[in-house]
């Protein structure tokens, strides 16, 4: 059994006097995003509560769980993106709302997925002009600051970076023709990984697997230690200067770009001239880019058209890297999302963001204000207090 925070501790509870709610699950529309909010599994945990999951067919075939999983899980399976928005109060998603669903939101309801504002005005005026109540999934926090909600798409995200940057390092994909391991006799690939949290400790993992020469740069001491200890001499740590920064890009095959600052734009750290003393057929891959990128010639690819190329250097900048293995993806992040879903539902929005900080912390819009500080600084918008904002619905 689950047992969502603040929510109930017994099962019994939730038949006495909790909230019943309308749940919606649209199929995901960002070009090739196949994962999906809610598995069969999930559905099933919120309708046994008692609630109505309303799936919308087919929102789960790209991840392998099909319509017939849904409804023998308790779900309702609706024609339609509108019958979805129009019959739940609590709509789920994964990626951030495409401009034809922020136009169905309405101030009823509350959205619960990945936004990352900072790096998206209209996205962010469109949740404002809405009403709606929007959390984020990437901002929502535990006990120790960490941020559980993004951990596990962080995770795969660090892991495919250096699969898909191995990838575009091929000839025929417009790198260097160099294998990132290298073979007995040839030197291995040079890894720079900007960024130690995270997505750059997965993937400091999978390039150590590969046999790369892999270095880290990190400006805290406490997670360049703690890398240190976990590979030993299999991985270089640096603490991150502009000096060792510019001098790391310039000899690497292959950057990482692993760097997060929660809700806010991610840094510009690799300027333009750093990238022109790369190698011809060198690769980047900017997982930062959802956040807006830490390179400054990064923008936004897809998974149809992944890479593009600067001065010779190979850029992938796929703004939803994990929906590219969606089964694993899904089955990861809806571990993850469903407790706080539970609590959302048996109590209702309101209650249960009142009572877990945590929760509260994801929340980024609630009756047209903003309510998480990076996002306001970032576009010089005003800051309400998230519980003033509960108190304005």
């Amino acid at each position: 059994m689950f047992v969502p925070s603040g929510g109930a501790t017994d099962d019994s509870t939730t038949d006495q006097g909790a909230c019943k709610m309308d749940i919606g699950v649209p199929a995901e529309i960002k070009t090739a995003e196949r994962r999906v909010s809610l598995t069969p599994a999930g559905a099933g945990e919120l309708t046994a509560r008692g609630h109505q999951v309303v799936v919308e067919a087919g929102a789960g075939e790209g991840a392998g769980f099909a319509d017939r999983e849904y409804k023998e899980a308790g779900a309702v399976i609706a024609g339609s993106a509108d019958e979805v928005f129009d019959t739940s109060e609590l709509v789920i998603k994964v990626k951030e709302p495409q401009a034809v669903e922020r136009a169905r939101l309405r101030p009823h309801h509350t959205l619960f997925t990945y936004l990352h504002l900072a790096a998206d005005r209209p996205q962010t005026d469109d949740l404002l002009g809405s009403g709606a109540t929007c959390i984020a999934y990437e901002t929502v926090t535990d006990d120790a600051g960490r941020l559980p909600l993004l951990a596990p798409m962080s995770a795969i995200a660090g892991r495919m970076s250096i699969q898909a940057g191995a990838h575009a390092l091929e000839a025929p994909q417009g790198g260097a023709g160099l294998l990132l391991g290298g073979v007995p006799g040839v030197r291995p690939g040079k890894v720079v990984i900007i960024g130690g949290g995270v997505v750059g400790e997965h993937a400091a993992e999978m390039a150590v697997g590969l046999g790369a020469d892999v270095t880290v740069l990190d400006r805290n001491p406490a997670v360049l230690n703690g890398l240190a200890k976990r590979f030993g001499g299999r991985v270089r740590t640096v603490f991150s200067t502009r000096a060792e920064l510019e001098a790391s890009v310039a000899d690497a095959d292959l950057i990482v770009g692993a760097v997060l600052v929660k809700g806010a734009k991610a840094p510009r750290l690799v300027t333009r001239d750093m990238l022109a003393t790369m190698r011809d057929g060198s690769v980047i891959v900017d997982v930062a880019v959802d956040q807006g990128g830490c390179f400054e010639t990064t923008r936004a690819t897809t998974h149809t058209d992944p890479t593009f190329v600067v001065d010779g250097v190979v850029h992938y900048c796929v703004a939803n890297m994990p929906g590219a293995v969606p089964r694993t993806s899904t089955l990861a992040l809806s571990n993850a999302t469903l407790p706080f879903t539970l609590s959302l539902a048996d109590l209702g929005t309101d209650a249960a963001l009142r009572s877990d900080e945590h929760l509260l912390n994801g929340l980024n819009v609630c009756a047209g204000a903003i309510t998480d500080l990076a996002v306001a600084e970032t576009f010089d918008l005003d800051h309400v207090d998230p519980i003033e904002a509960l108190d304005r619905r």
